[in-house]
């Protein structure tokens, strides 16, 4: 057979996953403060975009500029109604004498003085044109360093255990707990290891209580020792948490050596006791979470479905700030490219914003339509749902209802819940007949069973397993232990033995 050269012509499809591509479908899935963080960048980046608030709608700048595609659209009628290696300055710190524990403080301001009276005149309604805004004059959040370093300076006389406990600080985590091991920061900083459990030992007395704790058991020992509750039965509680986890009341109370009664006097002071000494000194707090997409009632019955404003960035494309570029004389050709390239990643931006915002609406509103039982009603009510039923109701992909559903939240009349909550999957029902029941709906069942089961009737996996059946619901007996397990709900035994000893100290 010869060998030779030939021209072919094919035609064929594919699919070709430009950056642009990508990058909308990484836009679709990002949550809030991604989105937030990534357009700060694009702005920064491009110089044709800029961001405005609802405070800078009507500003004269932004006239010219063409508002792209965050307003919310209206819903319509298809959507149903550092390393911790000991430094020089400390050991040199541990050998030298320090004059005094506490450093000058600055004098006080005089109620005459030059920077108070400059103050009172920037403040609102002194008369002053310029105004001073209010969070200057609030105090800064305490530390946990400055809490400890201030007692430090009043627990130790000698500098160089000072130096030593400052040092120690350092290996707090932020809970409270000390995490380093007193013979490895001996051997680093060149000191005995006895001085530095000395030093630890002191500073465990500290406030708050728990502080430089080793462990949870010696966190709650110290805790009882402050308040004098550390007596011989308490101490043997405190040691065999191991057996309170798993609910082994029996074994305690032997071990104790006291009575039901007395075990949950001592249970009920453990409860109100802090494992995390140090969480009001916590430099990251709890961000609250901002809803995506926001559901009322409408007075005909009807659900309006709406975007929350505050989690869409307004984008602005300038296009006078384009103008006045294009309209300057000197352009060469590198900036003319590199402007068009900008504005065309600005409107592509601003697009696929759009784009988002418009899908996340349109994926909203169909579970809204699925689970109208539940808005109404409660988690009874619940469907089962999969992500085909609403990738086919909107003419989606699967993955895309995915992404959507992804760290995006719904505020409804029955609160606040992330879109993939209403997902669950389906329970048949005891006859062939019977519709599915969704699982979040017979986890619910099964702790509603449980919540209002008596200490003489205690229900059983099969007892609950027999329960649902009557209601419909065909559940096996493992089925509902992994359910129980799940929501960290005691065995019966253990729950009749809690419920018989609550039930003795409320007699008593």
């Amino acid at each position: 057979m010869a060998l030779g050269a030939n021209l072919f012509l094919r035609q064929n499809q594919s699919l070709v996953m430009t950056p642009q591509l990508m990058q909308s479908i990484q836009l679709l899935q990002m949550p809030h403060a991604e989105l937030t963080a990534f357009i700060a960048q694009e702005v920064e980046k491009n110089p044709l975009l800029e961001m405005t608030g609802d405070e800078g709608r009507g500003d004269e700048k932004h006239e010219a500029a063409e508002l792209v595609a965050h307003e919310s659209p209206e819903p319509s009628s298809d959507w149903f109604r550092e390393d911790r290696q000991a430094s020089d300055s400390l050991k040199e710190s541990l050998d030298s004498n320090y004059d005094s524990a506490f450093s000058e403080d600055a004098p006080p301001l005089r109620p005459d003085a030059p920077e108070l009276m400059s103050q009172w005149k920037s403040m609102p309604g002194s008369g002053s044109a310029d105004h001073v805004d209010l969070d200057e004059f609030v105090a800064s959040r305490r530390c946990l360093r400055d809490h400890v370093t201030d007692q430090i300076a009043l627990t130790f006389r000698s500098a160089r255990a000072q130096a030593i406990a400052r040092h120690l600080i350092d290996y707090l985590d932020e809970a409270g707990y000390f995490q380093g091991e007193p013979h490895e920061i001996a051997a680093s900083v060149g000191i005995d290891t006895d001085e530095v459990t000395q030093v630890l030992s002191a500073l465990k007395s500290l406030d708050p209580p728990g502080i430089f704790a080793q462990s949870l058991s010696d966190c709650l020992r110290e805790q009882l020792r402050q308040c004098g509750r550390l007596d011989p039965a308490m101490e043997a509680l405190v040691d065999n948490l191991d057996l309170l986890a798993r609910r082994d009341f029996q074994k305690l109370r032997r071990i104790c050596g006291v009575d039901d009664d007395d075990l949950l006097d001592m249970l009920g002071e453990l409860r109100r006791l802090n494992p995390k000494p140090a969480s009001a000194f916590s430099s990251h707090p709890s961000e609250s979470v901002l809803p995506d997409v926001i559901v009322t009632e409408r007075p005909g019955g009807d659900w309006q479905i709406e975007l929350n404003s505050d989690t869409l960035p307004r984008v602005l494309v300038n296009r006078s700030y384009l103008a006045q570029v294009r309209a300057s004389q000197g352009m060469s050709e590198a900036d003319r490219t590199f402007l068009n390239t900008c504005l065309q990643n600005a409107n592509w931006l601003t697009r696929s914003l759009d784009q988002r915002a418009r899908t996340i609406l349109k994926v909203a509103g169909e579970i809204v339509r699925l689970q109208d039982g539940f808005l109404r009603h409660g988690v009874d009510h619940l469907r089962p749902l999969n992500l085909r039923t609403v990738a086919d109701a909107i003419k989606m992909h699967e993955s895309t209802v995915s992404r959507v559903t992804s760290n995006k939240f719904i505020l409804t009349p029955r609160g606040l819940f992330e879109l993939r909550y209403f997902f669950t999957v389906s329970i048949a029902g005891a006859d062939e007949d019977a519709a599915s029941h969704s699982a979040e709906a017979v986890r619910h069942k099964i702790r509603r069973l449980i919540d209002t089961e008596m200490p003489a009737t205690v229900l059983s996996d099969d007892d609950i397993a027999a329960a649902l059946k009557e209601d419909g619901i065909t559940l096996a007996r493992r089925t509902v232990a992994k359910y129980r397990e799940a929501m960290n709900i005691p065995s019966s035994v253990q729950r009749r033995r809690e419920k018989r000893a609550y039930a003795r100290v409320a007699a008593g």
